[in-house]
């Protein structure tokens, strides 16, 4: 699937790259204590209890709407929002991660109607400020990147893992939970999920820091191009980055995923959205958008009919679940 949109980079955001091309994309190999190591940190951050709490501040059409807050496994204050089915009573959970815009609301049009939908925000931003944490995404992305125990992901790893437990604190009788996110919280969610048998549907949109080695030589204009002018600043890679590989991470995973992934995108490249794809080991369904970060003339009907497919999977994965 090749596109002509029209755009003012300095760059072809589909980088010669065909559908059948994409698909063959594959993962980096992981380093050799890959999985021992964020095994080891799942255990020692899941040993915390992230004292979840929630106030009703209303409604909006069909959701009732809570102030959401819980605590990160250093103690730090994190915050965002919870919704509940106003009519009808939920049967399930989902986490639902942001991009790295940050995030100012729930997102109101999320497609399971019968859920309780928990919309944390990611450490650095909107209701997670932490001091010494930047607030920009190029910023953020960098910040703590030598040092694979400081790094910035994976201290947003790690409040994933509290945000479902939280979840689970909370509605200790939905017994299913799924995760989705979009581009930064995409990539996130490759990373978590593969630790963490709670999470039993994962759902990645244009999902971000896949296939590293391809991302510091593709051109972008979005966290990879921030990373891209590190290396070139400091003159190395850091080998952090090994370890916070979206797609190596992918290599581990079993929960079930509908991916969508954008075949032109400025921000994420297509080849590391398609290496995570690629790469997970679990069962998979893969649902193609003509552009990601891009707004185009057919986005509205190709995120409709995402939104329908997305009820669906998950319905079904959960009837089979419950069986």
């Amino acid at each position: 699937m090749r596109h002509s949109f029209k755009h003012g980079y300095g760059f072809d955001p589909a980088y010669g790259y065909d559908l059948a091309m994409l698909l063959a994309v594959d993962a980096p190999e992981p380093p050799d204590d890959f999985a021992e190591y964020w095994l080891a940190r799942h255990t020692r951050v899941v040993a915390h209890d992230p004292q979840p709490h929630t106030q009703f501040t209303g409604t909006h059409g069909r959701w009732r709407v809570f102030d959401f807050s819980y605590r990160g496994a250093d103690g730090v204050l994190l915050g965002g929002w919870m919704l509940l089915p106003r009519y009808q009573a939920a049967n399930h959970v989902w986490v639902i991660g942001h991009g790295y815009g940050g995030r100012d609301s729930p997102d109101w049009s999320w497609p399971m109607h019968d859920a309780a939908l928990f919309f944390p925000c990611a450490r650095g931003f909107g209701r997670s400020r932490v001091v010494g944490v930047p607030g920009d995404a190029a910023q953020h992305v960098l910040c703590g990147i030598e040092d694979r125990d400081r790094y910035i992901l994976g201290f947003c790893v790690d409040d994933l893992w509290l945000a479902v437990r939280a979840a689970r604190q909370l509605f200790p009788e939905l017994g299913w939970i799924g995760y989705a996110g979009i581009s930064f919280g995409g990539g996130l969610g490759a990373l978590a999920a593969p630790w963490d048998p709670l999470i039993q549907g994962v759902h990645l949109n244009v999902p971000s820091f896949g296939q590293w080695p391809l991302r510091l030589v593709l051109p972008t204009v979005g966290s990879g191009e921030a990373i891209q002018s590190y290396v070139y600043r400091h003159g190395h890679v850091p080998d952090t980055l090994d370890y916070y590989d979206a797609a190596i991470a992918a290599r581990f995973a079993t929960a079930p995923l509908l991916a969508a992934l954008a075949s032109f995108d400025p921000a994420v490249t297509p080849p590391g959205q398609f290496a995570i794809f690629n790469a997970w080991a679990g069962n998979k369904a893969l649902d193609v958008l003509s552009a990601g970060h891009f707004d185009y003339p057919q986005r509205s009907r190709e995120e409709l009919r995402l939104h329908r497919r997305l009820a669906h999977w998950f319905k079904c994965l959960r009837c089979q679940a419950i069986q």
